[in-house]
Protein backbone atom coordinates (compact mmCIF):
# COMPACT_ATOMS: atom_id res chain seq x y z
CA UNK A 1 0.00 0.00 0.00
CA UNK A 2 1.27 3.47 -0.85
CA UNK A 3 0.09 7.04 -0.56
CA UNK A 4 0.90 10.43 -2.05
CA UNK A 5 1.19 13.11 0.64
CA UNK A 6 1.76 16.84 0.47
CA UNK A 7 4.15 18.62 2.84
CA UNK A 8 6.46 21.60 2.49
CA UNK A 9 4.97 22.56 -0.88
CA UNK A 10 6.02 19.23 -2.42
CA UNK A 11 4.40 15.86 -3.04
CA UNK A 12 5.93 12.56 -1.91
CA UNK A 13 5.01 8.96 -2.75
CA UNK A 14 5.42 6.99 0.48
CA UNK A 15 4.97 3.38 1.58
CA UNK A 16 5.02 1.84 5.06
CA UNK A 17 8.56 1.33 6.39
CA UNK A 18 10.23 3.86 4.05
CA UNK A 19 12.53 6.67 5.13
CA UNK A 20 12.03 10.03 3.41
CA UNK A 21 13.65 13.46 3.69
CA UNK A 22 11.23 16.39 3.61
CA UNK A 23 11.47 20.14 4.21
CA UNK A 24 12.20 20.88 7.86
CA UNK A 25 9.28 20.32 10.24
CA UNK A 26 9.21 21.86 13.72
CA UNK A 27 9.03 18.61 15.70
CA UNK A 28 11.25 16.80 18.19
CA UNK A 29 13.17 13.62 17.34
CA UNK A 30 11.04 10.59 18.16
CA UNK A 31 7.78 12.51 17.92
CA UNK A 32 4.94 11.02 15.87
CA UNK A 33 3.25 13.22 13.26
CA UNK A 34 0.04 12.54 11.33
CA UNK A 35 -0.34 13.91 7.78
CA UNK A 36 -3.96 14.60 6.80
CA UNK A 37 -3.16 16.03 3.35
CA UNK A 38 -3.28 12.74 1.42
CA UNK A 39 -3.73 13.24 -2.33
CA UNK A 40 -3.95 9.57 -3.39
CA UNK A 41 -3.96 6.09 -1.88
CA UNK A 42 -3.05 2.99 -3.87
CA UNK A 43 -3.02 -0.73 -3.22
CA UNK A 44 -1.78 -2.76 -6.17
CA UNK A 45 -3.90 -1.95 -9.21
CA UNK A 46 -6.51 -0.16 -7.05
CA UNK A 47 -6.00 3.63 -6.84
CA UNK A 48 -8.15 6.14 -4.97
CA UNK A 49 -7.49 9.75 -6.02
CA UNK A 50 -8.88 12.63 -3.97
CA UNK A 51 -10.53 15.83 -5.19
CA UNK A 52 -8.18 17.36 -4.01
CA UNK A 53 -7.75 15.23 -0.85
CA UNK A 54 -8.82 11.69 0.01
CA UNK A 55 -11.38 12.01 2.82
CA UNK A 56 -10.49 10.10 5.98
CA UNK A 57 -7.02 9.09 4.80
CA UNK A 58 -4.03 9.70 7.08
CA UNK A 59 -0.34 8.81 7.11
CA UNK A 60 1.49 8.56 10.43
CA UNK A 61 5.26 9.13 10.51
CA UNK A 62 7.99 9.25 13.15
CA UNK A 63 10.73 11.90 13.16
CA UNK A 64 14.16 10.23 12.98
CA UNK A 65 16.56 13.16 12.60
CA UNK A 66 17.12 16.74 11.48
CA UNK A 67 20.00 17.78 9.25
CA UNK A 68 21.29 19.72 6.27
CA UNK A 69 21.59 18.60 2.67
CA UNK A 70 24.81 18.88 0.67
CA UNK A 71 25.97 22.36 -0.27
CA UNK A 72 24.68 23.86 -3.50
CA UNK A 73 27.18 26.28 -5.06
CA UNK A 74 25.91 29.40 -6.78
CA UNK A 75 28.32 31.22 -9.09
CA UNK A 76 27.36 34.39 -10.95
CA UNK A 77 29.59 36.13 -13.46
CA UNK A 78 29.32 38.92 -16.00
CA UNK A 79 31.98 38.57 -18.65
CA UNK A 80 34.26 41.52 -19.30
CA UNK A 81 32.70 43.45 -16.37
CA UNK A 82 34.99 42.27 -13.56
CA UNK A 83 32.02 40.84 -11.65
CA UNK A 84 32.09 37.47 -9.94
CA UNK A 85 29.94 36.36 -7.03
CA UNK A 86 30.16 33.05 -5.17
CA UNK A 87 27.48 31.88 -2.78
CA UNK A 88 26.51 28.60 -1.15
CA UNK A 89 23.36 27.20 0.42
CA UNK A 90 22.53 24.16 2.55
CA UNK A 91 18.82 23.35 2.82
CA UNK A 92 17.59 21.93 6.12
CA UNK A 93 15.59 18.70 6.17
CA UNK A 94 13.73 16.35 8.49
CA UNK A 95 14.13 12.60 8.05
CA UNK A 96 10.90 10.65 8.60
CA UNK A 97 10.05 6.97 8.99
CA UNK A 98 6.65 6.18 7.48
CA UNK A 99 4.41 4.11 9.74
CA UNK A 100 0.79 3.25 9.11
CA UNK A 101 -1.23 4.39 6.10
CA UNK A 102 -4.93 4.57 6.85
CA UNK A 103 -7.29 4.78 3.90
Amino acid sequence: MYAVIKTGGKQYRVAAGEKIKVEQIAADVGQEIVFNEVLAVGNGADLKVGTPLVSGATVSVTVLAHGKHDKVSIFKMRRRKHYQKRQGHRQQFTELLVGAIVA
